[in-house]
């Protein structure tokens, strides 16, 4: 046989180096706790039930509740699913609903990491009845709803195979592993009666963002938010391999959770598994109730322990033991489907009737009804079940608006867009002390963003500077963490800004799209509510790290959002401190999109007034007469010359300035974009200029430049190192010197003075350059404001 296929015991039967009194000093150990015989009887009629309807799900296509012989023709032509993971997934369910039903007091979600385990969730939805209150007569509790439920799984017009925002209390998507336990604690914070229960798959505990998250209990204030329960699900493989959590025995997991900062608590005992997890749910709460009582009434815990669950179950847990000659039950070959030919041959039909009918359905499912008996272990007011929670589909919360012109700045001088955008935030936090966070990778003073600090502080509980101050602020070099806190708290209704260097956003580039496919497909589900926006401010821009060098350039993340569909997708590149200052009010306020803002934290030109930015930002484009050729009516310029970013549109005027110098000939229009969506084609995005608004920008057929802040026409081509901040402009072809050469080129006859022209922007170029390579410096002129009438 195989390595890869030898089931691994549970625990491990592996060797290890720790001593025995590992385990002893710092594992939980616990009685089994003594359940009422119908509540026991509940819970296995619950998850025998649920274990048929997942089970059943994968397969079957007619006679869903075995009314006949089952044949090749009841199983469906295409066997899509994952079975391996629901066992589990149904065993915590059925024990959550006990514990919501003996504790009235108690609001909880219940996020599954394993997110290909959509079976077991919606086996367990339609039990409780939350299936039948979002989708009225598909799913109902009846036998056509019973029908409904199996037979368009995983098929067109049915629910995926994976979770999604069609999930009645899903926060989290399940196309992609690793973000579900980041996402708990975003959602918990500033919640202070929620509890969230998370599975985290062993396969999935290998992951990056998974690895990282673990140490949110570091900042998490048990005085003004929720807890979480994290359930290490540990069955030992993934799709075809052994996984890491999989081979290590109890000591092991014990010593490395616990030097975390949990208290461990595993749960294996198969013959009282239902017993001692239970009582592991059970102590779990009692722990967190603890430590927030201790915290709410001034005796906070330092570094409290929070509870955590080890849960140890076979793969495939109640499923085929073995099938042709292959161990099914315990290993790898359970992942997905176990009988991939049930429907051509009859031994692997013949397995899948003897396994479906040891669920014993029509015991526990009566004229498509769940009995009493399966029904008994749920909370009896629906809104407490695990599908119906209010915080999950229906909680946005809008922020109390605060007037930016306040915090505008005068025309005409040089001011960094971060300087003023973090007063401003200031201002909208104290406005809304328990509705907004920023999630940064400690960045935000690198980033200027530090006057947000003014009236709150850092949170982060295992340091005594910033433990328990009500911290907007939580600074994690995780942007992983980052990006998870700011999904799990925008999806329970609250507002999150997530500022990040340029150049490293790219690491959380797939979170981002899967979070948008998320949101995009609950736009589409009428029960789900608004979001509000998530909002990514990128600066520390390519533009500007001539001191960090050619590590720290990279615009790429705008071509991530760029990507997403359009109904999502919002990038603005305001081209000053006031414009950049409108557009973070805008997005604030806007839901269900995903916004990224670029701008510079060093001081830049102010452009526009505050009424000027205002309307320049609502059109999303405008003429810059200031900086342009003045001209007749009819008048058209000889070029255009466009400016989309803050670095790349100075140079764009400064070309304006240096041509009205040595070209004055040259008629030259400047436009500046600040909503890049606006330059998209009408039939593609909701901003897209209309044709006659576009030709009156750009005209019917004058060159055109776009000095571009990205990768695309005149903008960022990769190069550079520990340079200067003009040198950057130079190597990347979007200097002043660059965009002059182009206009000439394109704007002025050959013969009308062009030669000379191009001559004198090449002495200029080499002016400067041997300046920088003379003085390590930029001309200490390189960088006045332009003269603006």
């Amino acid at each position: 046989m195989p390595q890869s296929e030898i089931p691994i015991p549970n625990p491990p039967a592996l060797p290890s180096s720790l001593p025995d009194s590992i385990l002893h000093d710092l594992s939980v150990t616990l009685p089994p706790k003594p359940l009422p015989p119908t509540d026991l009887a509940s819970l296995k009629a619950f998850q025998r039930a649920a274990n048929y309807l997942a089970a059943s799900m994968i397969f079957l296509r007619s006679n869903t509740l075995l009314q006949n012989p089952l044949s090749h023709n009841d199983i469906k032509p295409r066997l899509l699913g994952h079975w391996g993971t629901c066992p589990g997934l149904v065993l915590v369910y059925s024990h959550l609903n006990l514990l919501l039903r003996n504790n009235h007091d108690l609001e909880m979600i219940f996020i599954i990491g394993p997110g290909h385990g959509a079976p077991a969730a919606l086996a367990a939805l339609w039990l409780e009845g939350s299936l039948e209150r979002f989708y009225p007569g598909e799913y109902d509790l009846t036998e056509s709803g019973f029908h409904n439920l199996v037979t368009r799984f995983s098929v067109p017009g049915g629910f995926p195979s994976h979770i999604n925002a069609e999930t009645p209390g899903a926060i989290h998507e399940g196309g992609e592993l690793g973000y579900a336990l980041g996402a708990a604690f975003g959602a918990v914070m500033d919640k202070p009666d929620l509890v969230v229960t998370v599975v985290v798959g062993d396969g999935e505990a290998e992951t990056g963002p998974t690895a990282t998250a673990w140490h949110a209990i570091k900042f998490l204030d048990p005085k003004e938010s929720g807890a979480v329960i994290p359930i290490l699900h540990v069955n030992g493989f993934k799709i075809s391999e052994r996984t890491i959590f999989g081979c290590m025995d109890d000591k092991e997991i014990v010593a490395l959770f616990s030097g975390y900062g949990y208290q461990v608590l595993v749960v294996e005992d198969l013959e009282r598994v239902d017993e001692e997890l239970q009582g592991g749910l059970d102590w779990a709460l009692g722990e967190i109730r603890k430590i927030q009582k201790a915290a709410r009434e001034g005796r906070a815990v330092v570094k409290p322990r929070w509870p955590m669950i080890v849960l140890r179950t076979p793969k495939g847990w109640t499923g085929p033991k073995e099938v042709d000659g292959k161990i099914i039950e315990g290993s790898f070959h359970s992942h997905q489907v176990p009988l991939p030919k049930a429907g051509e041959e009859d031994g692997q039909l013949g397995e899948l009737r003897k396994w479906l009918e040891s669920y014993r359905i029509g015991e526990l499912v009566k004229d498509g009804r769940p009995t009493e008996e399966v029904t008994r272990i749920l909370p009896r007011e629906s809104e407490r079940r695990l599908g119906q929670n209010r915080l999950t589909y229906d909680a946005y919360e809008g922020l109390k608006r605060v007037d930016w012109r306040e915090f505008t700045v005068e025309k005409g001088i040089d001011q960094s867009c971060m300087k003023v955008t973090g007063k401003f935030l200031d201002r909208v936090f104290r406005e809304n002390p328990k509705s907004i966070r920023l999630f940064s990778p400690d960045e935000l003073e690198s980033n200027k963003l530090d006057a947000i600090l003014d009236h709150t502080q850092r949170n982060f509980q295992w340091d005594e500077y910033s433990r328990g101050n009500g911290g907007r602020v939580i600074e994690v070099l995780s942007e992983h963490d980052c990006q998870a806190f700011m999904q799990g708290y925008t999806l329970t209704g609250r507002t999150a800004i997530f500022p990040s260097y340029e150049s490293f956003l790219g690491i959380v580039h797939t979170m981002m799209v899967q979070y948008s496919k998320f949101v995009k497909i609950a736009r589409e589900v009428p029960w789900r509510g608004d979001l509000a926006s998530i909002n990514y401010i990128e600066t520390s821009t390519w533009a500007r790290q001539e001191h960090n060098g050619f590590s720290h350039q990279n615009p790429s993340f705008i071509g991530a959002v760029l990507n997403l569909k359009a109904e999502a997708a919002r990038v603005y590149l305001p081209p000053d401190a006031n414009c950049f200052l409108s557009t973070v009010h805008h997005c604030l306020g806007s839901r269900n999109y995903t916004n990224l803002i670029i701008g510079s934290k060093q001081p830049t030109a102010v452009y526009l007034s505050a009424e000027e930015a205002a309307e320049h930002c609502r059109q999303g484009a405008s003429i810059w007469q200031f900086a342009s050729t003045p001209l007749g009516p009819n008048e058209e310029p000889d070029v255009v010359l466009v400016g989309i970013g803050v670095e790349v549109t100075f140079e764009v005027v400064k070309a304006a300035e240096l041509l009205r110098e040595i070209c004055p000939a040259l008629k030259v229009r400047v436009v500046n974009v600040t909503d890049l969506m606006i330059l998209a084609p009408v039939s593609r995005h909701p901003h897209a200029l209309s044709k006659e608004r576009f030709l009156e920008l750009f005209t019917r057929e004058r060159p055109v430049l776009f000095n571009y802040h990205g990768m695309r026409v005149e903008g960022y081509r990769e190069e550079g190192t520990t340079t200067t901040p003009f040198d950057m402009m130079l190597l990347n072809g979007v200097s002043r010197f660059d965009v002059a050469r182009w206009a000439v080129v394109e704007g002025v006859r050959e013969g009308d003075n062009r030669e000379e022209v191009l001559g004198e922007i090449e002495k200029r170029v080499g002016e400067v350059r041997g300046f920088v390579e003379g003085e390590g410096k930029d001309p200490d002129d390189m960088y006045e404001v332009a003269k603006f009438e």
